[in-house]
């Protein structure tokens, strides 16, 4: 767990970096389009608690822009699901509540099966979506963030 939100599990190859106690900001250019990595290059995770991180994958295939949907993993427990980005995206990530794991090339590619023991697909990789736009993926866990904060507060 780093940050109060936990990691899968990637191996010491990957490095990662918690964003958990900064303050939202103005979202960064996009480091790289989602059409940069195609299947088996390189790519970051990005990894948020498995509430958001449905909420934001509802928000995302409900939206008009849905070829910026990539690949989204999920732990054996359900607990976190993590957004395969473009390699790079971990350089800017700055969302409350998430973390990326920078790889450089040095572990995680996108593979057929789930890179992580004990991990699944919630979705698949697709040639057509081979990455989530970082962009899109920061405005949708935001917007997923204030539905769960709303929702939390009606009860």
């Amino acid at each position: 767990m780093r940050g109060g939100v936990p990691l899968l599990h990637l191996g010491t190859e990957t490095g990662s970096r918690t964003t958990a106690a900064h303050p939202m900001a103005a979202p960064p250019a996009a480091p790289a389009p989602a059409s940069a990595a195609p299947a088996g290059e390189p790519c970051d995770l990005v990894t948020v608690p498995a509430r958001q991180g449905l909420e934001a994958v509802d928000i995302l295939r409900r939206g008009a822009d849905q070829e910026a949907m990539g690949p989204v993993l999920h732990d054996g427990a359900c607990d976190t699901l993590g957004f395969l980005v473009p390699p790079g995206t971990a350089d800017a990530w700055d969302v409350p509540g998430s973390a990326c794991t920078r790889t450089n090339g040095r572990g995680l590619r996108i593979p057929a099966e789930p890179p992580v023991s004990g991990s699944g697909w919630l979705l698949p990789p697709a040639a057509d979506a081979p990455v989530t736009d970082p962009a899109v993926l920061r405005e949708a866990l935001g917007q997923a963030a204030r539905l769960i904060e709303a929702a939390d507060n009606c009860q």
